[in-house]
């Protein structure tokens, strides 16, 4: 591996190219649209349904492929494809529920959850489940209870107790060499949805046995090394993130490293990424630098390489690191777009075969850990084509197209992504994403679409359901990454602390300014909208800069901060203790000390003097942002005499739309608001 590479900023244009992708995908037929776009809009169904193709997996020795498959009115099922034979196994089905998750535990046998995808967080009536199977569809057994009321042990795997309801895999794959893998079971306890620790089994998924992994204290997260077994465990303590090790030798558990948990020692934080094939621990840090590279670190010292193995200049490293079973292969990572930078030769002639077949697209190859075949698994897709599934054979060059995520999106008719910045009012740069409508770039109506969290990474470049819809029904898009959001170094991370309202609020709105003073936007056509806290940033939007925005789209927003500290609903929140005792405090606002600030800036308290024009809407299920802040905030801005309130409740919905005719009724009532309000007419 080379000892340090400075990875570009951003993808060449190769990746943004401006052309009909289709073409390149074994020729579909819908681009000979390309020449004439109809005046007719796309059919909003074709954004919000449910994908036909949403994950792919090959088996370990890349022989096989497992598909889980969506078909209109059907329930999601896993298909496995032998497709050096040329058959197909239906492999799981269920008739009241679709696959969820699924992963191979060996070369023959895989793991599977069940998910329901007919039904909201508010009707959930199970558990996923978990069951095993064999790739050719036989030899399945349930290994974990899927009702809720379910009592640990209740029934049998054979003679073996089932595993309880809150039973997950754990996120690393494991060896995949055995019968067995790795399962947390989480305890959570009282009001709050917070996970107190993560108890870990390893379980053998034909005997249904399991055995528990003695913990370090009350572990939240684990971590596999290079041989699939358990090493590393992280520890919440208050408001700090302490890192055990254990032993392989001993047994024995160690601290490894300790550093706070929200943002205060940001520099100092230690994320474990990965054991590489020869035991080398690989880490991302920030080192005492603004952005987080990869670094290795020394289990012995506890010391982090001076050098970082990879520098993506003005970008916290964001991704993960692939390897097989001999070595590491390269590093996939997401600046404004997501590259892949290959240390092995082979495989970086790979990438340049399947980027020459598929020119227009940005192209993520997969490669079977311990592969014995030439069979590479691609996913390709662009900033006006949704993900495509390919399979390319590294021996022949030839491409086989699996399927489409969304096979009715047409790309010739969609809105062209690119990534921008522009400058704050007190000089910080502000990364964002600009959406146009194809063909069009002056005086257009604005949708500033303001990302939740807020402190979390935005979009980045690629086709996005929400920014194409309005794009195809003739708006503009602006996607800001304010003060606050993480990717782009500690210091424009940080700068977003306390500042709700005020600052960050400063970022979104001089964005709309820059695209006015760009040409691009009519500076009487723009509307603010987002969920969660985006949300919130389009009240205070409204509030703050009534000569800039004209109307308002929130959904599941937070209308004032002190409700997120006091509740005011009946039940559970997800808002853990501990984010509300040391995190909230630090990064948004302590109640006492800055009860005046909170005040100043919760729209609910200002709410009589917002006049523009507002679409709310809410979950009625949501236990992050309960509907008693959209109500108390409907209530308060129509009592100040502003009539132009549509509001709309999805009783069954949680933090967010699940179910394709929720998402459907929604979006229609956004192309309907903005339309009355801002104009356009595609």
């Amino acid at each position: 591996m080379p000892d340090r590479i400075a990875a570009p900023p951003s993808l060449p244009r190769r990746a943004l190219a401006r052309a009909c992708v289709a073409a390149l995908l074994l020729a579909a037929p819908f681009c000979a649209h390309a020449q004439g776009v109809p005046a007719a809009p796309p059919n909003i169904e074709h954004f919000y349904e449910n994908p036909t193709y949403s994950d792919m997996l090959l088996s370990p020795d890349g022989k096989l492929l497992a598909v889980r498959v969506g078909t209109a009115g059907k329930r999601d099922g896993l298909a496995v494809i032998d497709f050096q034979a040329g058959k197909g196994y239906a492999v799981a089905s269920f008739d009241l529920a679709d696959v969820g998750t699924f992963r191979w535990v060996n070369n023959k046998r895989l793991v599977v959850t069940t998910a329901d995808r007919q039904r909201a967080q508010g009707d959930l009536e199970y558990g996923p489940g978990l069951y095993a199977v064999n790739a050719d569809g036989s030899g399945m057994v349930q290994l974990a209870e899927r009702e809720w009321g379910a009592r640990q042990g209740s029934t049998k795997v054979g003679a073996r107790e089932r595993l309880g309801v809150n039973t997950r895999m754990l996120e690393q794959s494991g060896a995949q060499d055995s019968e067995h893998i790795y399962v947390t079971e989480p305890d959570i306890s009282g009001t709050s949805i917070e996970i107190r620790q993560l108890r870990l089994l390893r379980l053998n998924t034909l005997t249904g046995v399991s055995r528990r992994v003695p913990m370090p204290k009350e572990a939240q997260q684990w971590m596999l090394d290079h041989k699939g077994e358990p090493r590393i465990a992280s520890v919440r303590e208050k408001d700090s993130t302490v890192l055990y090790y254990i032993e392989p030798a001993t047994g024995a558990w160690r601290e490894l490293r300790r550093f706070g948990l929200f943002g205060n020692d940001g520099r100092e934080v230690i994320v474990p990424l990965l054991f590489g094939p020869d035991g080398t621990l690989y880490v991302r840090t920030n080192n005492g630098k603004d952005t987080g590279a990869v670094h290795t670190f020394d289990l012995a010292s506890g010391k982090v390489s001076a050098e970082p193995i990879i520098v993506t200049k003005g970008y916290d490293f964001d991704g993960e690191i692939i390897a097989d079973q001999h070595k590491v292969l390269g590093l996939r990572f997401t600046t404004d777009a997501e590259s892949t930078i290959w240390f092995d030769p082979r495989m970086k002639a790979v990438q340049d075969a399947v980027d020459k077949a598929l020119p227009a697209t940005v192209n993520i190859v997969s490669v079977a850990p311990r592969a014995e075949t030439a069979w590479v698994l691609v996913q390709a897709y662009s900033d006006v084509a949704p993900p495509s599934f390919l399979l390319f054979n590294t021996d022949t060059k030839v491409v086989n197209k699996i399927g489409d995520a969304y096979p009715k999106i047409d790309p010739a008719r969609s809105g062209t992504q690119e990534a921008v910045s522009y400058k704050a009012r007190d000089g910080l740069t502000i990364p964002a994403l600009l959406t146009l409508p194809r063909g069009k770039r002056k005086d257009l109506p604005l949708v500033v679409l303001v990302h939740g969290g807020p402190f979390v990474r935005g979009s980045s470049w690629g086709w996005q359901r929400d920014s194409q819809f309005l794009a195809s029904r003739g708006y503009a898009v602006l996607e800001p990454s304010f003060r606050g959001t993480t990717g782009f170094g500690d210091a424009h991370y940080k700068a977003g602390f306390k500042q709700w309202g005020l600052a960050m609020q400063d970022d979104i709105a001089d964005g709309a300014k820059w695209a006015v003073a760009q040409g691009i936007v009519d500076p009487q056509r723009i509307c603010i909208a987002g969920a969660s806290y985006g949300g919130y940033a389009t009240l205070m939007g409204l509030l703050r800069n009534p000569d800039i925005f004209k109307c308002g789209v929130n959904w599941v927003g937070v209308t004032d901060i002190e409700l997120m500290y006091t509740g005011h609903w009946s039940g559970v929140s997800d808002f853990g203790d501990t984010w509300k005792d040391y995190g909230m405090p630090v990064m948004i606002g302590d109640r006492v000390k800055d009860a005046a600030q909170l005040k100043a800036t919760s729209p609910l308290v200002h709410a009589a003097r917002i006049t523009q024009p507002l679409l709310l809407a809410y979950g009625g299920a949501d236990v992050r942002v309960p509907d008693y802040h959209g109500r108390q905030f409907r209530d308060a801005v129509q009592k100040a005499g502003n009539k132009n309130v549509e509001y709309v409740v999805y009783q069954e919905e949680g933090h967010g739309w699940v179910l394709p005719k929720n998402s459907i009724d929604f979006w229609t009532r956004v192309e309907k608001f903005l339309d009355r309000n801002i104009g356009n007419k595609p």
